[in-house]
């Protein structure tokens, strides 16, 4: 799951990036009103947090103009706690939760899960091709009887295979969603996790198969007999 953070106290931002990444979300971390825009602008997101007070546009007016542009993303806004006004106005301009600073890095996860999870009921909760299905809730990969629970990125190389059935995703695409713009990752990592997907599918019996598209990316594909 991948969420960007805005935040400008670049200690507060490392902290909070640590945090979410430990617990599994792919983040990329900006530091003004701006940058997040152009973020938003370039790529798709699970989530935005999203600061208010911040240089160059202030989070108020970056949640304004993300709804505007029928962006429906996401948004926890960060507030000073004494900033009540600022709490009903982000609220009021779209965003799905705030919370108030000083606040406890439990919380933020909690509230993470609570705006994504609101998210994810709007879509398909089952996505499946052939005799595949992929259960987003339970981060489980089926055929027929037959479940295992995936890893985090593991699970969302499969949601975006299956999402997207006989369409080619290129590898930037793959780096993009799952590690991040900002991630030092090397691209071959990409690989390593078709190669797994690809023995899980066939563990399980599935009768489609992750196909790689030469110079281009990887397609999910009814298996050739």
């Amino acid at each position: 799951m991948k969420l960007l953070l805005a935040e400008d106290e670049v200690e507060l931002n490392q902290a909070l990036s640590a945090v979410l990444k430990h617990n599994n979300y792919s983040v990329d971390s900006v530091y003004d009103g701006q940058e997040a825009l152009d973020y938003l602008e370039m790529g798709e997101y699970d989530g935005v947090i999203l600061d208010i007070m911040m240089p160059k546009k202030n989070g108020l007016e970056v949640l304004r103009e993300v709804r505007a542009k029928k962006n429906q993303v996401p948004v926890l806004i960060l507030t000073a706690k004494s900033q009540l006004d600022d709490k009903v106005e982000g609220l009021d301009a779209g965003a799905d939760d705030y919370l108030a600073k000083p606040f406890e890095m439990k919380e933020l996860l909690a509230r993470v899960r609570a705006i994504t999870r609101r998210q994810s009921q709007l879509t398909e909760p089952v996505l499946s091709f052939e005799n595949i299905t992929l259960d987003r809730a339970y981060f489980e990969l089926g055929v027929g009887g037959e479940k295992i629970r995936l890893a985090n990125k593991d699970f969302q190389m499969m949601e975006m295979l299956l999402t997207n059935p006989g369409q080619v995703i290129s590898t930037d695409r793959f780096m993009e969603k799952i590690w991040g713009y900002d991630s030092d990752t090397e691209i071959n990592v990409v690989w390593v996790y078709i190669s797994n997907l690809r023995k899980k599918l066939s563990a399980l019996g599935a009768n489609a198969e992750i196909k790689a598209v030469r110079n281009q990316g990887y397609s999910l594909v009814k298996k050739e007999k």
